[in-house]
């Protein structure tokens, strides 16, 4: 009993007393205590007591794409933790090669009877891909947030990373720097966050009266590595990267074909996830604000779980850009 008492005060963050009471239902600790404490319980894999057992843990799907991408685990860690404070349980459902699909993620979730769901990023933000499981939770009304691209058609809340702000800051930044010869690496033509960022980089470079060059890629530093080979042929001198895994193949691609970054090419980022600060060059990036988007996510979630709104806008955070060693001005 009492390894029991310490494991969960360690992991609520409380101490044992306070556990202890809980277990006892004795007054003096708060709802959102006595909640995490419940959760922490079944989250450590220990029977709550008899009389405590009619209160199942409220469970909540929270959607990865994928792991390898550090901004991932950053948004996931952020959203996890504001769920247990709220007194819920994250169930983390990720992407594998040849896993389970996101459609069998969501039906494994409503048989678990979930409280609500969180898309860090998925399907959604492909205009092409199977959208139907999310049909399926708008038609449960099931309390659902997702991040970073809204679905055409459904009224779902979303927190999004203004990318009209994020291309417009890291373009004016390159044209500071005299750069007219400015490719894009963005992802696939139907990935909605991208198309946002064409249509800016395209309204900036008409108001410059200069050509932009694009390439489509996917996800990795290797596919980013390609796509920055086929801008380089076209003589750019710097290059604005859907994300910092293709920024870092971008600034391999460069190396590969004989330059320096920055020295001949420019390359800037998005999302400032970990380590950026430590590449070589330290990467050029604009930063998604995770921490306050985080906020906003669980906020949402939560009020639709207590049924005291139900959100279908879309929330624009402002980024900022960091200026590191990946970027100068051009040379003459």
């Amino acid at each position: 009993m009492s390894q029991r008492l310490a494991e969960v005060a360690r992991k609520v963050g409380v101490s044992e007393a306070t556990v202890s009471r809980v277990l006892n239902e004795k007054p003096g600790v708060s709802d959102a205590t006595r909640q995490a404490v419940l959760t922490a319980l079944d989250v450590l894999g220990y029977e709550r007591p008899t009389k405590l057992r009619g209160e199942r843990a409220r469970l909540v799907g929270l959607f990865l794409p994928e792991l390898q991408n550090p901004i991932f685990p950053a948004f996931g860690e952020i959203v996890a933790a504001g769920l247990v404070q709220s007194g819920y349980t994250p169930v983390l459902c990720t992407q594998t090669a040849g896993g389970i699909s996101e459609s069998d993620y969501v039906e494994l979730l409503l048989q678990q009877q979930v409280s609500g769901v969180v898309f860090v990023g998925g399907q959604y933000t492909q205009e092409n891909a199977p959208h139907e499981h999310y049909q399926r939770l708008a038609d449960l009304n099931l309390p659902t947030v997702f991040v970073n691209a809204p679905i055409s058609g459904l009224d779902f809340a979303t927190v999004s990373t203004d990318d009209a702000v994020a291309t417009e800051q890291a373009w004016n930044h390159l044209r500071q720097l005299g750069h007219e010869r400015i490719g894009l690496v963005l992802g696939p033509e139907d990935h909605v966050p991208s198309q946002r960022k064409l249509a800016a980089a395209r309204r900036a470079a008409e108001a410059d009266g200069l050509e932009l060059e694009v390439a489509h890629s996917h996800y990795s530093l290797e596919a980013g590595q390609a796509a920055t080979a086929r801008l380089l042929a076209k003589g750019v001198t710097a290059i604005i990267c859907m994300s910092d895994p293709i920024a870092l193949g971008a600034i391999r691609a460069v190396r590969r074909a004989g330059l320096a970054v920055p020295g001949d090419v420019s390359v800037v980022g998005f999302d400032d996830s970990a380590l950026m600060n430590a590449t070589d060059p330290p990467l050029t990036t604009v930063r998604q604000p995770i921490e306050p988007m985080g906020r906003m996510i669980i906020e949402l979630l939560v009020s639709q779980i207590k049924g005291t709104a139900a959100a279908t806008d879309e929330y624009l955070f402002e980024p900022e850009l960091v200026v590191r060693g990946s970027t100068t001005r051009k040379n003459t």
